[in-house]
């Protein structure tokens, strides 16, 4: 089922972008899902399909939007231990675990965080993808850390276009190769599909999207009884597929444990046998989202929330630590 509205453009109205047009016009909907709508071919202007969200207004336009009614998601439900770190009427945040994936795709339907909510029977937005119920944002399967769910579609919206307008904090740790240059700094770029291989992701030159991460060194290790390693912060100001991988790698300085942006493990000489264990064992990236924070939907407090590295990765620092003094 689909929702028609139909408006006018009036003479105060003109001039101003379609999506923003909507947007004042339908206030339950964000303008990001107002974008959404728009690529997805549901908006007619004078009878003509408009793709361009950015698209002028002028007096007398005859508008005509669709609005499809939420779909409802068939999910199985998923055992699962899920690490709720909060949870209120509106949201849910999650201390995820690295291993699971966030919702059903191809090659696995029911082993996802999303899954596990279901099993917990946790009400979930359903105005998205009907495989991805209550996902706001992902983070990769071997990543941990934070992430935040939405519960009805309301809380769906405000946190989209929280993230749409870069207002979320993003802060991760990584323990990378080598040591950056600058130690801190901004990387910016565009990122984009990788031609060579369709499931990653690489610089683009002049064509991506627009991805931005900030870094900073906070340890750097180095003596006879390790490899050159650092632990750096990355603060996110956009949150394309892969960015901290893609920008770490371009910097030459792989993530540790990265399977598919990897650098191979050389045998080092003298190293610390432990460490090399903990290295080797180590079946993740070393990535770990550790702090976030949003605005409330509903109340507007700015909520913000910190995770704990996992112990596999802490173990790895523990040693380094020992090993460098």
């Amino acid at each position: 089922m689909k929702n028609i509205t139909k408006l006018i453009v009036g003479e105060t109205e003109k001039e101003i972008r379609v999506d923003q047009f909507l947007t004042d016009k339908k206030k339950e909907l964000s303008r990001t899902r107002v974008k959404n709508l728009i690529l997805k071919e549901m908006l007619k202007i004078n009878n003509s399909v408009i793709k361009d969200p950015s698209k002028k207004v002028s007096v007398g336009d005859n508008i005509i939007f669709e609005i499809p009614d939420p779909k409802k998601a068939s999910l199985k439900p998923y055992e699962y231990k899920l690490d709720i770190v909060h949870e209120d009427s509106d949201l849910i945040v999650i201390n995820k675990n690295a291993g699971i994936s966030m919702h059903p795709s191809v090659g696995n339907y029911d082993n996802t965080i999303v899954n596990a909510l279901i099993n917990y029977d946790k009400k979930l937005s359903n105005i998205g993808d009907e495989l991805r119920p209550g996902i706001v944002h992902r983070i990769d399967k071997d990543t941990s850390g934070l992430i935040v769910i939405a519960k009805n579609n309301i809380s769906h919206e405000s946190l989209s276009s929280q993230f749409a307008e870069h207002s979320i904090t993003r802060v991760y740790q990584a323990l990378i190769w080598g040591k950056l240059r600058p130690q801190n700094g901004k990387i910016e770029t565009f990122i984009t599909r990788s031609s060579k291989n369709r499931q990653l992701m690489e610089v683009g030159i002049t064509k991506g999207k627009k991805a931005i991460t900030n870094y900073k060194t906070l340890e750097t290790f180095e003596n006879d009884k390790v490899p050159t390693l650092s632990l750096v912060e990355c603060r996110l100001e956009t949150g394309r597929t892969h960015q901290i991988r893609v920008h770490m790698s371009y910097k030459g300085n792989n993530i540790l444990g990265d399977k598919k942006y990897k650098k191979k493990f050389k045998k080092f000489k003298n190293i610390d046998p432990k460490l090399e264990e903990y290295i080797l064992k180590l079946d993740r990236q070393f990535l770990h989202a550790k702090i976030l924070g949003f605005d409330h939907p509903r109340s507007g407090e700015r909520m913000e929330f910190s995770s704990n590295l996992p112990s596999n990765l802490d173990n790895i620092l523990k040693k380094l630590r020992n090993t460098n003094k």
